[in-house]
């Protein structure tokens, strides 16, 4: 019975093997930003499909925050499908979301009472394998519930981002806690550079990659996402490709 028992054993530890080799070698689908400066930094040239990724406000402001949901929107306009964006509160504003290209009728909303039962919706999102991307605005994400997202999300092929927001300064220290998310961004707002004739310029910010599994860590000055879902390279480092270089950092992750 104890050699049977053996026998089982290993076998089923033979299968998971075979399972992690498998996916180790799995070549990863991406969404490229179509900005080399950025897709260079990552494995495939891209933001991974089928992964989890983490997104966040360079502070703990309203205005940083409301840059990294537009990126957020940004990346959601440009898979295919609709968008699942799960929410705790009612205050985001669908025609920021617009100006990303995500248009309305792409976007399902879930409102949940709390960030337990938001974690499960986006879970059944990232496994039910028609969305586009599956978006959840959540202050804490711990190790276990990552863990279950990106599973749920490598199974279908689905993109997963976790939307960081915090509600008290407290939360923010969060962040820094190590996820089984692939990426992980930070998006800070800066000052409109001033145009030679009377206008709002594009908005402007800083985009941090500040862990990428597998690939490299950055800083770059970007424009805001446009009506596509695409960042902008401001006009002063267009014509600098090295200037990218420069702001490389170690690998991180």
């Amino acid at each position: 019975m104890a050699h049977h028992a053996d026998s089982v054993a290993i076998a089923e530890l033979r299968e998971r093997i075979a399972h992690l080799e498998g996916a180790a070698v799995r070549p990863r689908e991406t969404l490229p930003f179509a900005l080399a400066a950025i897709d260079q930094r990552l494995p495939g040239g891209g933001l991974a499909l089928g992964a989890l990724h983490e997104v966040a406000g360079g502070g703990n402001g309203a205005v940083d925050g409301a840059a990294a949901a537009h990126f957020t929107a940004g990346i959601g306009a440009r898979t295919k499908g609709r968008v699942l964006w799960c929410v705790t509160r009612q205050d985001l504003f669908a025609p920021a979301l617009e100006q990303a290209g995500l248009a309305p009728d792409r976007v399902i909303y879930v409102e949940t009472g709390d960030e337990k039962t938001l974690l499960a919706c986006m879970e059944e999102g990232l496994r039910h394998g028609g969305m586009g991307a599956v978006v959840g605005e959540v202050s804490r994400l711990s190790m276990t519930a990552s863990r279950r997202l990106q599973l749920a999300a490598e199974g279908t092929g689905t993109i997963g981002i976790a939307l960081r927001r915090w509600r008290r300064q407290t939360d923010a220290s969060d962040f820094g806690q190590p996820t089984a998310a692939v990426t992980r961004w930070r998006v800070s707002a800066l000052p409109s550079r001033p145009l030679p004739v009377p206008g709002v310029g594009r908005p402007r910010w800083l985009v941090e990659l500040i862990r990428a599994r597998a690939g490299e860590s950055l800083d770059i000055e970007v424009e805001a996402c446009d009506g596509s879902g695409h960042l902008g390279l401001p006009s002063h480092l267009a014509d600098r490709p090295a200037a990218a270089d420069g702001w490389r950092r170690s690998a991180a992750g």
